[in-house]
């Protein structure tokens, strides 16, 4: 029989950390006087939540803490289980307590699911040593997990480990005849390692996955080569959630790659996006809100281009959809810039803000009726066509606001027009004063 045939337990289980030592990655938390290991070495850790991608060392990490403080670790998922589940081990952590026994470590997978009620019901055993709380989130806790246990915990943020850090954990895991998969006396290739390393993108459990599958490929005594660890990866999932913070940041990603002029940066965000499941809908309404906020009337055609390409994506639908969206992202990102109309914008909602009681100008206020004309409303108005050249100086700012000016135009694309124009009705205004 194949070795290790016979055991049940995924090879990321079984190689997982049993002390510190063993840990890799995460140096900027577990380094000689760093903030975690010193908090593990003072025995005291307190109310921790570790903040990560998945495969970056949360839950190992947790366990760690317990073994190396000499509490009990105890597991909670946030998705199967609630808050009776949560009174139950309080209740037996305060009994073990009371006997004499170890304090409890509670670790809360996926915290970020809890909903309000559910994370209040963490509070009073955090609060008052009954348990201490470690809890693991792929979330930006800041927005997933409510203020009062927040402020009674300290946050560690995890990276993604390296592919170092990765082909570290490999090698271990081909060595290691008692856990690992020595047993099968198997030949990997060095690129076939690396190539499983960089393409796990940073997730420990997904490299060790691939591996045992490509163990499992090649047979006892065979030979993992760059081809068969291909096909034990298939296809590779984007890390993208549609519904938190990787959302924004990728999305943030693709407006400042616009906003920059970088078409490739901006197609690889928006494919990242794609692929990820994202609804092209948004990528269309934040391409049109960017045309108009970063581009603007250096390129009026850009609102043109971003509001079309959204309705042939209507009409056509994927695939041939993104088709039209990947012709506004290229168009978006390669036409001049000009945050003018924002700017403009901004600055005559303060004036109105500052002056909302300033009298509209006699002069270009309507009279439709005798009594306003007698008044004066529409005296002096001059009317613009009556000239040639399509203007006629006068003014139309109230009087505590004369001579502001809101919109400046910029010095590229269509606005080098613009502020021909306004250079030149300038002068025809000082002119005919």
């Amino acid at each position: 029989m194949f070795p290790g045939a016979r055991r049940a337990e995924p090879l990321p289980s079984r190689m997982r950390p049993r002390t510190l030592d063993e840990f890799v990655g995460q140096v900027h938390l577990l380094g000689p006087g760093k903030p975690l290991r010193v908090l593990i070495e003072q025995g005291a850790p307190g109310s921790l939540i570790f903040w990560g991608p998945p495969g970056s060392g949360k839950t190992t990490l947790a366990q760690l803490v317990a073994r190396a403080t000499g509490r009990t670790f105890v597991p909670f998922s946030a998705v199967s289980e609630g808050v009776p589940r949560i009174r139950e081990i309080v209740g037996q952590a305060r009994e073990q307590l009371a006997a004499g026994g170890t304090e409890t470590v509670l670790f809360v997978d996926e915290i970020h699911r809890l909903n309000k009620a559910q994370q209040d019901s963490l509070l009073p055993p955090a609060e008052d040593g009954t348990i201490s709380l470690i809890g693991a989130t792929t979330e930006n806790p800041s927005f997933e997990v409510i203020g009062a246990l927040l402020s009674r915990t300290r946050v560690f943020v995890l990276a993604a480990l390296s592919a170092a850090d990765l082909v570290v954990r490999l090698q271990r895991a081909l060595a290691d005849r008692e856990r690992g998969l020595a047993g099968f006396e198997l030949e990997a290739d060095p690129e076939a390692v690396a190539f499983i390393a960089d393409e796990a993108d940073g997730d420990a459990r997904r490299a060790l996955s691939v591996l045992e599958a490509s163990a499992a490929h090649a047979g006892a005594g065979g030979k993992i080569t760059v081809e068969l660890a291909r096909e034990a990866m298939q296809k590779r999932f984007a890390r993208y959630d549609k519904a938190g913070e990787e959302h924004f940041n990728l999305l943030s990603a693709y407006h400042k790659s616009l906003r920059g002029s970088d078409p490739q940066g901006a197609l690889y965000w928006m494919a990242r996006m794609i692929e990820g499941g994202e609804d092209p809908m948004t990528l269309f309404r934040r391409g049109i809100a960017m045309a108009a906020e970063d581009i603007g009337l250096a390129d009026p055609n850009a609102l043109v281009m971003a509001v079309a390409a959204r309705d042939a994506f209507h009409m056509l639908g994927p695939p041939e959809g993104y088709l039209p969206l990947a012709e506004m992202t290229i168009y978006l990102a390669t036409a001049p810039k000009s945050n003018s109309a924002k700017v403009a914008l901004g600055d005559a909602l303060e004036a109105a803000r500052n002056s909302p009681a300033a009298p509209v100008p006699l002069h270009i206020r309507n009279a439709p009726t005798p009594l306003m004309k007698k008044l004066g409303y529409g005296a002096g108005y001059r009317y613009a066509h009556d000239s040639p050249s399509g203007y006629l100086p006068q003014e139309y700012l109230p009087d505590e606001l004369r001579g502001t000016s809101f919109y400046v135009p910029g010095s590229v694309g269509y606005e080098k027009k613009v502020a021909e124009r306004l250079a030149w009705w300038a002068q025809q205004k000082e002119e005919q004063g």
